[in-house]
């Protein structure tokens, strides 16, 4: 028998840019330094891949960039002093390049460990990179034999369960995990069935912040060994966090701490949005932002979502009206631009359509207008607005949404110009909720812009379902086909209209070369296109295939 010892740890839930190395190298070196004066801790836990960022891509691939994190190693071991610190790098050894964690204490590697579950689906292509581990890393510390694993460990039994083996009393599992809308309660049950079949308390630590198309979301947990959440970190907040558990007798206590409620579903989305258009657009050097608003709900939102993330002082409102533009937009967004305190202005494209129109007209002759003139409108709108974004290094926010990039429903340099989309990945559906749901904290999305049917405004009296099905139908047909790789019978034989699930999946099929030339933007459903969808652009694969 032994008095019981009481060790508090820091979880560092930070950011830590890709490929920054020497920066994120001091980032970690002040959180030792704050855990140990300030918290008072033992032992402070970092996220994976925490000198280089995540992910760090074809960087893995270059000499210099890992001559980088074994300095930064090197400077590590020798500023660390007074905590155990457990870090996340990237570390070379004769079988090849690993993703690893090592456990730092008074200038000493007490541990390394090399990631055994490499993902390389979705999002993820770690085997590209990274040689598998295949042994347990379990390492004392502050008394408590603790087995270390990485991420996709955790989403498997063998990893956890080589620690049980190795003799670790409980688990702590460092993470780069991506955020997509209710990722945190997969990310829970996959934990306690980690926990159920171990026995052993697990310590889960996230990432925080966006890395171009992805989100990190943080809320870090721990998990005593009932499987029962005793502790929780707030979702997208960096900050040091501190928890204590309790050793003795060979046995490990975690008494209930501090548990963050989880946010709903759109304010999550919300928070996700914020954090990604607030990095990309701070951590490339913009100085702010331009955005065609419209006086429709996409640019509406887009608007809002830049302004609560970067500020409305760092934001130019631009309204671009043509013959076919009615006077309800342009009041309800000089409306939503001086409520946010957002500088606007008016340039009409009139004067430049009549000219294209002019200048094309031998080339045009005997041809019937069309969707041309309704392309030369927006293209006009592109020219205008990055002509802005040029002069005053400012980036454009695209308005597209999920339901639009998914069908082509947007012109290629026309509204789909620009640097980075927030609603990228953002159904149409989804689009109206979080609007509601951002008015209902503050009303500054003017109501209308709400209830009106949303239109292009390219032609007279037209809407979108001129072209496209309702969005609730459009939405429930895409999320089948794009997010769940449903076939065209099992969508129709869930009750959707035959006609119609054919022509949208034609349409899905044919857009594909215009999303791979559509701005990048934030992933926040389980399946985005991009890097998380590969279709190829030409193809014989039918709906009837």
């Amino acid at each position: 028998m032994y008095k019981t010892k009481t060790v508090r740890l820091v979880i560092a839930q930070l950011d830590f840019l890709v490929g920054a190395i020497e920066d994120n190298a001091s980032k970690i070196i002040n959180a030792c330094v704050t855990a140990r004066d300030q918290h008072r801790a033992d032992v402070i836990v970092f996220p994976e891949l925490t000198l280089t960022g995540y992910p760090p891509e074809d960087l893995l691939l270059r000499a210099d960039l890992q001559q980088r994190v074994d300095a930064a190693l090197q400077r590590l071991c020798h500023a660390i002093s007074g905590i155990t610190a457990i870090i996340g790098l990237s570390l070379r050894d004769p079988q090849g390049l690993r993703n690893a964690a090592v456990v730092i204490e008074q200038g000493k590697i007490l541990g390394r460990y090399y990631k055994q579950a490499l993902p390389n689906y979705s999002v993820f292509d770690e085997k590209r990179y990274f040689v598998p581990g295949n042994e347990a890393c379990v390492v004392t510390i502050a008394g408590i034999p603790t087995g270390i694993t990485i991420c996709e460990d955790a989403w498997v039994a063998q990893p956890a369960a080589l620690c049980k083996a190795a003799g670790a009393r409980w688990l702590i599992n460092l993470n780069a995990s991506p955020y997509h809308l209710e990722k945190d309660l997969e990310r829970l049950q996959v934990l306690q069935q980690r926990v159920r079949e171990t026995g052993l308390a697990l310590l889960y630590v996230n990432l925080v912040g966006g890395q171009d198309e992805l989100v990190f979301d943080g809320e870090s947990l721990l998990l005593n060994a009932h499987a029962e959440v005793v502790w929780r970190a707030p979702a997208f907040a960096t900050n040091l966090y501190s928890v204590e558990v309790q050793f003795a007798n060979d046995n490990l206590f975690i008494p209930v701490q501090s548990i963050a409620p989880r946010l709903s579903p759109e304010a999550s989305v919300y928070q996700a949005l914020l954090r990604g258009a607030r990095d990309y657009i701070t951590n490339n050097g913009f100085d702010g932002a331009v955005i065609g608003l419209s006086g429709g709900i996409d640019s509406a939102l887009t608007l809002v979502l830049a302004a609560d993330a970067i500020g409305a002082e760092h934001l130019e409102a631009v309204m671009m009206p043509s013959r076919f533009t009615a006077q309800m937009s342009r009041e309800d967004a000089q409306a939503q631009a001086k409520t946010l305190g957002v500088r606007y202005q008016e340039i009409s494209i009139e004067p430049v359509f009549q000219a294209f129109n002019s200048l094309l007209r031998d080339s045009f002759t005997g041809c019937a207008a069309d969707t041309t003139e309704e392309n030369i409108q927006a293209r006009c709108r592109g020219i205008i607005l990055m002509a802005i974004s040029n002069k005053k290094h400012k980036i454009v926010l695209t308005t597209g949404n999920k339901s639009e990039m998914a069908v082509g429903y947007a012109t290629l340099y026309g509204d789909m110009a620009g640097g980075f989309d927030l609603l990228k990945d953002v159904p149409k559906t989804l689009v109206y909720r979080l609007a509601q749901w951002r008015n209902a904290q503050q009303p500054v999305i003017p109501q209308r812009v709400i209830d009106r049917p949303p239109s292009a405004e390219l032609r007279p009296d037209q809407q979108d379902t001129d072209s496209l099905p309702p969005y609730d139908i459009l939405d429930a047909i895409l999320e089948r086909y794009v997010e769940k790789d449903q076939s065209a019978a099992q969508i129709i034989t869930a009750g959707y209209d035959a006609p119609t699930v054919l022509r949208v999946i034609a349409l899905v099929d044919r857009a594909e070369y215009k999303r791979r030339q559509a701005a990048p933007g934030i992933r926040i459903t389980r399946r985005a296109f991009g890097r998380d969808r590969r279709y190829p652009m030409t193809s014989g694969f039918g709906p009837g295939d």
